[in-house]
């Protein structure tokens, strides 16, 4: 599947602090408890932080007990992939952002249902728009 958004690194540094560029440009990950979003419970759109696609939504939401917000679904499935991620002498699936390939994540098999799945996403690759009430 052909990205529709590229940029050169320089863009992408200037667009992002420290942190988000890490997560999303070069697969880091912030350390368990520490992101902004893992225990925000306000209603909204979790979007990607480098392209603003809609990504995930506060319902979906759940407290995983594993310190990075963690939810059972992809609010627009068309704008998440996964790619086997090998690192760390481990086999898991990462969860990328499909329109501009920012790593957000892993998705595990072992979330709630109705699905069984575990979106773990890092708060850096992230940004919640709340609803308006």
């Amino acid at each position: 599947m052909t990205r529709k958004i590229e940029k050169p690194d320089t863009e992408w540094r200037a667009q992002l602090s420290d942190m988000q560029y890490h997560v999303t440009r070069e697969k880091g990950t912030e350390r368990a408890f520490t992101g902004e979003y893992w225990n925000v419970w306000d209603k909204g759109a979790y979007n990607c932080v480098c392209c603003g696609a809609p990504l995930f939504r506060s319902e979906h939401k759940f407290d995983a007990g594993c310190g990075w917000p963690s939810f059972w679904t992809a609010a627009e499935p068309d704008n998440v992939e996964s790619a086997i991620d090998r690192s760390h002498f481990m086999v898991r699936t990462e969860v990328l952002c499909q329109q501009c390939g920012a790593h957000l994540g892993h998705v595990f098999e072992d979330g709630p249902q109705p699905t069984g799945l575990r979106y773990c996403i890092n708060s850096a690759s992230i940004k919640l728009e709340k609803d308006r009430d």
